[in-house]
C-alpha cells in the first residue's frame, strides 16, 4: 500500500491518458535521498498504465553498468534496435543514433501507446541519461508516456523542457501516516514513537523499523547477532554512495551530531576535503541532516564507517573544538573515539576534561579521561603524574585498579621529592583498602632513599599516621615520635604533637584542655604542605572529642572540597576529616545529615570499593536514631568483618554493632559486642571513653542481665577515665551508666550530675536518655511532679530532634513511651490526645508551621489540620497560641 502518493499517481494517470491520445509526456520522480519510495511509485503506475493498453518498457540503472554506453538503452528496449554503440559516438554519430532510437521508439507507439519507465536514472550511464534528454525534447508528438525516478545528489540529470512533463519530489510521510503504519503492525506507543522520530517518514526507514521492532527492542549495537534491517538500510545508502565527497559528509554529520553540536561545525569538519559541493547543491549529509539527528540513524551510518575515518573526523572535531575554546569535556568526548591521541594538544585537552569532570562531581567520567590520557605520549615524570591522579579517582570504586595505578605512578617518579608524594598518596591507598602494613613497608622503602632529614621527619610522621591503624605498629610509631617531638623541624612537629597527644588522650594520660591547648598553640603556626590536612585532621579528632565539635567542623570543611567534588582518599588527613565530619554530626543529632553525606561511601564497599568500616559505623549509628534498623544493620553488614585488621575504625564498628544490638533489645549480644570493642581498644592502649564509651555500654548490659556487681565495676572505672578526660558528654555518659548499675535511689545523684553535665555539653542525644533515665529514678522516688517534669524536658529536647527530617524516632518514641508510664499522657477533661494528635500539637506548640510539621512527620498538610483540630476541641482551646500553656498545664500531676 502506498501512503500519501495519490496526487503523484493522479498526475501520472493524466499523463498516460495524454499519452495515449498523441500527445507524449514526461515526468520525473525525485528523491531527496534513499527510501523514499520512488521504485514502490514507479511500479504502481506501471501496474495502473499496463492495465489501461500501455506497452511498457522498463529498464533500471544500475551502479555495476554505469561505465558501459548505452547499457540503460539496451536494458530499456526489449526487442532488438540493432546499431547500438558499445562506445561513445561523437558529434553527427551521435545525433544519427539519437534520431534512430526516437524513431524506433515511435514505430513501436504506432502499435500502441508506450511507457517508458526508467529507476534509478542517477544510477545510469551518462549516454544514455543523454538519450533520455533527448527523447524529452521530441517526445510531445509521440503517443509515449517517459517516466523516471532519480535520488537527488548522485549525478546532475538531464533538463527536460518544461512545457511537456512535470518534476514531482517526493515528500516524507506525515506523522499520522507513520503512526498508522505502526499501529497497523501492531506495535506499542513507544515503539510507534520511535517510528515516527527514527524514521523521519522515510518510507524504507519506517518499514525496517516495523520489521525490527517486531523481532524486539531497539538499539542494537551492530555485532549484535540479531538483524537491524533499519541499519542495513542507512549503512547499504552510505555504501553505495559513488560521490567520496556525499560519503564523507555524512559520517561528518553523524560524527558531528553525536554531541550536539551546530551546523557551522559540520561545515568546517566536511571543509577538510579537497572539493566543496556546488552552490546550490547539498550534499547527501546535508539531505539527511533531519534524520541523523537520531542516535539511530547516526549509529547505522557510523556503522558503514571505516575506523580510521571515524578517527579522522573526530580528531578534526576535537581540533575545531578546542581552537573555539569549547568546554574541555566537548573536546575529550571526541578524543574518546581515537585509538591513541598521539599529539600534546590532545593529551592537554584529556587532562583538562578530567578536571573538568572531577569538579563537576563526575569522577568516573575523569577517570575515563585519564585513562585514555595514558595512552598518549608522555615523559615519565607527566605519566607518573597522571596515574597517581587516576589511581586516586578509580580508588574508591576499584580498590584494586586505584592501588595498581598509585604503584604505577610511584615506580615511574624519578624525583625523590615527588617520590616521597606519591609513596604518600599510595600508602594512604592502601590503608583505606585495608592494608596498612604494605603502606608501611612502602613508606619506610622511599624514606630510606630519602638524602635529607627534613624528607626523613615528613615520612616517618606519615607512617606514624599510617601505624595508627595497626595496633603494634601504632606503640612503636608513638615512641619514635616521642623521641622525634624534641628535635622536630617547626614546620613537622604540629603533626608529630598532634599523633602523640591523640594516643595520650587514648591511653588516658591527658586532659581535654590539656589537649585543647597544645592544638590551638600549634593551629596557627605554619606546617609542611605534604603534612597539612594530617595535622589539621588530627587537630580536629582532637577538638571533635573535646566537644569543640563546631571548630573541629570547621577545620573539616576547610579541608574536604565542596560538593559535588569527592575527597582524595589518598590522602590521609582527608580520610580522617570524613570521619571527623560524620562523627561530629552524629554527636549534634544530625542524622540526616550523616547520612547523605556518608552513605555513597558505604555502598561502595558492597562492591570492589575501599572499605571505611568507620563511616558504616556512623550511618549505621544515624539510621537507628530515625527508626531504620533493617538499613542501620545493612550499613554494617556491608562494611563485613574486620578479619586480622587492628584498625581503630574496627573498633567503631564493633562499637556500632553493640548499639544496634542495644536497640533491638539483645543485651546479651550488646554486651559481647561492647566486651570485644573493648578489648580491640585495650590492645591500642586506648582506655579512655571519648570515642567508644564500650564499658557504659557493657555495664548497661550487664545492668539489664541483673549483673549489677559486674556493671558497678565496669561503670566506675569508665567514670574514672571519664573524669580524667573532663568533658561533660563523656562524664554524663559514664554517670549514667553507673546509675544503671547502682539501680535505685542510689542512682539519683549520678543521673542528675550527669543532665545537669550533658545539659551544657553538645549531646542532645545522650541528654535525652539521661533525662528519661532520671525522671523515671524521681518517679521511682516517690517525686512524682518533679519526674514528670524531668520526662517533658526529655522529650522537648527529642521533639527538637524530630523536627529535622529525617526525625530522631528512636529518642521520640523513647520519651514518648517514658511520658506514658509516667502518667503524664492525660488532659484536664479525661479525654486523651492520641499520639498522633499529641505529636502535632507539640510541635505546633514549638513554633513549627503546618508545613514544616507536614515534612517532619511525613503527614499531608490535610491529616497536619485534621490532628490540630481535634487536638483543639478535646483540649477546649481556639488558637495556636494557647497551645503551650494548656500542654504543659494537662501534662502536670495526676492523683498527688
Amino acid at each position: 500500500m502506498l501512503w500519501e502518493r495519490d496526487e503523484l499517481l493522479g498526475t501520472a494517470a493524466a499523463a498516460g491518458e495524454a499519452a495515449r491520445a498523441g500527445n507524449g509526456r514526461w515526468m520525473q520522480v525525485t528523491g531527496a535521498v534513499p527510501g523514499t519510495g520512488r521504485t514502490a511509485l514507479l511500479d504502481e503506475v506501471v501496474r495502473r498504465q499496463t492495465a489501461d493498453g500501455m506497452r511498457v518498457e522498463h529498464a533500471r540503472g544500475t551502479p555495476e553498468e554505469a561505465a558501459f554506453p548505452y547499457a540503460l538503452v539496451r536494458r530499456l528496449f526489449t526487442e532488438d534496435i540493432g546499431g547500438v554503440p558499445f562506445v561513445t559516438p561523437t558529434g553527427h554519430g551521435e545525433q544519427r543514433l539519437y534520431h534512430r532510437l526516437v524513431t524506433r521508439l515511435a514505430r513501436l507507439a504506432t502499435e500502441r501507446p508506450v511507457l517508458l519507465a526508467v529507476d534509478d536514472l542517477h544510477h545510469a550511464d551518462e549516454p544514455s541519461r543523454h538519450w533520455i534528454g533527448y527523447l524529452a525534447r521530441r517526445i510531445a508528438e509521440l503517443p509515449v508516456l517517459l517516466v523516471t525516478t532519480t535520488c537527488a545528489g548522485y549525478t546532475d540529470p538531464p533538463v527536460f523542457p518544461a512545457d511537456t512533463g512535470t518534476s514531482a519530489e517526493l515528500r516524507p510521510l506525515s506523522a499520522p501516516a507513520v503512526v498508522r503504519i505502526a499501529r497497523a503492525a501492531g506495535l506499542s506507543t513507544q515503539e510507534t514513537t520511535t517510528c515516527v522520530e527514527a524514521g523521519a517518514g522515510n518510507p524504507a526507514l519506517v518499514h525496517a523499523l516495523v520489521a525490527d521492532l517486531r523481532d524486539g527492542p531497539l538499539p542494537r549495537s551492530s555485532p549484535a547477532p540479531v538483524r537491524s534491517r533499519y541499519r542495513e538500510t542507512i549503512t547499504g545508502w552510505i555504501r553505495s554512495l559513488p560521490d567520496p565527497r556525499s560519503r564523507h559528509d555524512c559520517l561528518a554529520l553523524a560524527v558531528t551530531a553525536e554531541g550536539g553540536t551546530t551546523p557551522g561545525l559540520t561545515d568546517r569538519v566536511t571543509g577538510l576535503l579537497p572539493t566543496r559541493p556546488a552552490p546550490g547543491s547539498p550534499s547527501m549529509g546535508h539531505r539527511l541532516g533531519t534524520l541523523l539527528r537520531h542516535p539511530l540513524a547516526r549509529e547505522a551510518v557510523l556503522a558503514a564507517a571505516e575506523p580510521e575515518e571515524l578517527a579522522a573526523l573526530h580528531t578534526h572535531v576535537a581540533q575545531v573544538l578546542a581552537e573555539e575554546g569549547a568546554p574541555a569535556t566537548d573536546v575529550a568526548a571526541r578524543l574518546l573515539h581515537v585509538d591513541r591521541p598521539g599529539e600534546a594538544w590532545m593529551v592537554r585537552s584529556l587532562e583538562e576534561a578530567a578536571d573538568e569532570a572531577l569538579r563537576a562531581g563526575r569522577p568516573a567520567e575523569s577517570a575515563g579521561y585519564l585513562r585514555h590520557a595514558l595512552r598518549g605520549p608522555l615523559a615519565p615524570d607527566r605519566r607518573a603524574g597522571l596515574a597517581m591522579r587516576l589511581g586516586a579517582l578509580e580508588l574508591p570504586g576499584n580498590v584494586t585498579a586505584g592501588i595498581r595505578w598509585l604503584h604505577t605512578g610511584l615506580e615511574l617518579h624519578t624525583d625523590l621529592r615527588e617520590r616521597a608524594s606519591a609513596a604518600s598518596a599510595l600508602s594512604a591507598g592502601l590503608v583505606a583498602g585495608r592494608d596498612p602494613d604494605a603502606a608501611l613497608r612502602i613508606l619506610h622503602q622511599v624514606g630510606r632513599a630519602a638524602a635529607d632529614d627534613e624528607l626523613v621527619h615528613v615520612l616517618q610522621a606519615l607512617a606514624a599516621l599510617v601505624s595508627s591503624h595497626d595496633a603494634e605498629a601504632w606503640r612503636d610509631a608513638v615512641s619514635a615520635l616521642r623521641a622525634l617531638a624534641p628535635v622536630a623541624p617547626p614546620t613537622i612537629e604540629p603533626l608529630v604533637c598532634g599523633l602523640i597527644t591523640e594516643y595520650e588522650a587514648g591511653a588516658g594520660l591527658c586532659s581535654a584542655a590539656e589537649a585543647v591547648a597544645r592544638v590551638e598553640r600549634r593551629l596557627g603556626a605554619p606546617v609542611d604542605q605534604r603534612l597539612r590536612t594530617a595535622w589539621l585532621g588530627s587537630a580536629a579528632t582532637l577538638l571533635q572529642w573535646a566537644d569543640r565539635l563546631e571548630e573541629a567542623r570547621a577545620l573539616a570543611a576547610r579541608c574536604l572540597p565542596s560538593s559535588p567534588v569527592p575527597p582524595d582518599l589518598t590522602d590521609m588527613g582527608l580520610q580522617c576529616m570524613l570521619s571527623v565530619r560524620a562523627e561530629a554530626a552524629l554527636w549534634a543529632g544530625e542524622f540526616g545529615r550523616v547520612i547523605d553525606e556518608n552513605v555513597a561511601w558505604v555502598e561502595l564497599s558492597a562492591e570492589q570499593g575501599v572499605r571505611l568500616p568507620h563511616l558504616a559505623a556512623m550511618v549505621a549509628l544515624a539510621r537507628s536514631e530515625i527508626g531504620a534498623r533493617a538499613e542501620a544493620w545493612e550499613a554494617v553488614t556491608v562494611a563485613g568483618p574486620s578479619g586480622a585488621d587492628t584498625s581503630w575504625e574496627w573498633n567503631e564498628l564493633g562499637y556500632a554493632r553493640a548499639r544496634l544490638h542495644e536497640a533491638d533489645g539483645d543485651w546479651r549480644a550488646a554486651l559481647e559486642g561492647h566486651l570485644a570493642c573493648g578489648a580491640g581498644q585495650n590492645a591500642r592502649d586506648f582506655v579512655s571513653p571519648v570515642a567508644t564509651p564500650w564499658r557504659s555500654g557493657a555495664a548497661l548490659a550487664l545492668a539489664r542481665l541483673g549483673r549489677r556487681e559486674e556493671a558497678r565495676e565496669l561503670a566506675e572505672e569508665e567514670l574514672r577515665h571519664a573524669r580524667t578526660w573532663g568533658t561533660g558528654r563523656t562524664i554524663g555518659r559514664a554517670l549514667r551508666a553507673h546509675a544503671a548499675a547502682l539501680g535505685g535511689r542510689l542512682a539519683l545523684e549520678s543521673l542528675t550530675e550527669a543532665a545537669e553535665l550533658l545539659g551544657s555539653a553538645p549531646a542532645p542525644v545522650e541528654l535525652v536518655e539521661t533525662l528519661v533515665d532520671l525522671g523515671r529514678a524521681r518517679l521511682d522516688a516517690g517525686n512524682g511532679r518533679k519526674g514528670r517534669d524531668t520526662l517533658r524536658e526529655a522529650h522537648a529536647v527529642a521533639l527538637r530532634l524530630a523536627a529535622q527530617k529525617p526525625g530522631a524516632r528512636r529518642l521520640l518514641d523513647l520519651t514518648e513511651e517514658a511520658l506514658r508510664r509516667g502518667g503524664a499522657r492525660k488532659t484536664s477533661d479525661g479525654q486523651a490526645l492520641t499520639a498522633a494528635e499529641r505529636r502535632v500539637a507539640e510541635l505546633a506548640a514549638a513554633g513549627h508551621t503546618n508545613a514544616r510539621i507536614s515534612s517532619s512527620l511525613c503527614l499531608t498538610r490535610r491529616t497536619v489540620e485534621m490532628h490540630l483540630t481535634n487536638a483543639y476541641r478535646k483540649l477546649r482551646i481556639a488558637r495556636r497560641t494557647q497551645l503551650v500553656a494548656v500542654l504543659a498545664r494537662e501534662a502536670g500531676p495526676v492523683g498527688e
